[in-house]
């Protein structure tokens, strides 16, 4: 198997713990979903937020989608003038028989507007 990293992000319409955990995992669950994943298949997972979100760590929405052996990271976002507000981002780094190629990477929601040159 090789080590391969997928990509992901998602946009919050607000800064709350209870819609931060429904939208992170979302995500991480598509993320799984789309490259037929197990949570045995993550290496770790790196998360950073917009510095606009304060009301948990994103990486709490992982432990209760049941990734608990998983090591797993927070860090903010750098603070650019006019970026997509009230975003966190997935960096997951995987095992997995597929080619880099065939990695899906995921964008949810306004969140497909941070990569327009993958097909979502």
């Amino acid at each position: 198997m090789a080590v391969r990293a997928v990509r992901g992000a998602v946009q919050l319409e607000r800064d709350e713990a209870g819609h931060m955990d429904e939208q992170v995992g979302a995500l991480l669950t598509t993320i799984l979903e789309r490259n037929e994943l197990e949570a045995d298949d993550l290496i770790s997972i790196w998360f950073t937020a917009t510095p606009d979100l304060h009301s948990d760590f994103p990486a709490a929405a992982a432990r209760k989608l049941g990734i608990v052996d998983v090591p797993l990271i927070c860090a903010q976002e750098l603070d650019i003038e006019g970026a997509m507000p009230r975003v966190v981002r997935v960096l997951a780094h995987i095992e997995s028989d597929r080619p880099r190629a065939g990695i899906a990477h995921v964008y949810l929601g306004a969140a497909a507007a941070l990569r327009k040159d993958i097909a979502q």
